[in-house]
């Protein structure tokens, strides 16, 4: 399992340039929410290994993306697919979900 740490500086290169479908994870340290949502993101990334990219975005240390995707709250996952925003998923979501989101973006 490989979660990427994004930065302001890689996310054009591993997100937006990607050749697979990319789930960013949008957190903070200081955010329960977003640790309730890391364990799922990670055990996302194992299921997926090989079909998307799974990178995390530290908000605070990272301005310039959230502002630019319009990211108000934390935790929120964006599924890039083809360098564009495909699903957005705001706050504590079941596994299910986010798993029902990845495959419809890798479906279509």
């Amino acid at each position: 399992m490989n979660i990427l740490t994004l930065t302001d500086n890689t996310f054009e290169k591993e997100v937006l340039q990607s050749d697979i479908p990319v789930l960013v994870d949008f957190w903070a340290e200081w955010c329960q929410p977003c640790k309730m949502v890391g364990p799922i993101v990670e055990e996302v990334a194992r299921e997926y290994s090989g079909k998307i990219k799974v990178g995390k975005v530290n908000v605070d240390e990272n301005t310039k993306t959230p502002s630019d995707y319009g990211i108000m709250s934390i935790p929120t996952l964006v599924i890039f697919k083809n360098g564009k925003p495909e699903q957005t998923m705001v706050g504590v979501q079941p596994k299910e979900v986010f798993k029902s989101n990845i495959d419809a973006a890798l479906a279509a």
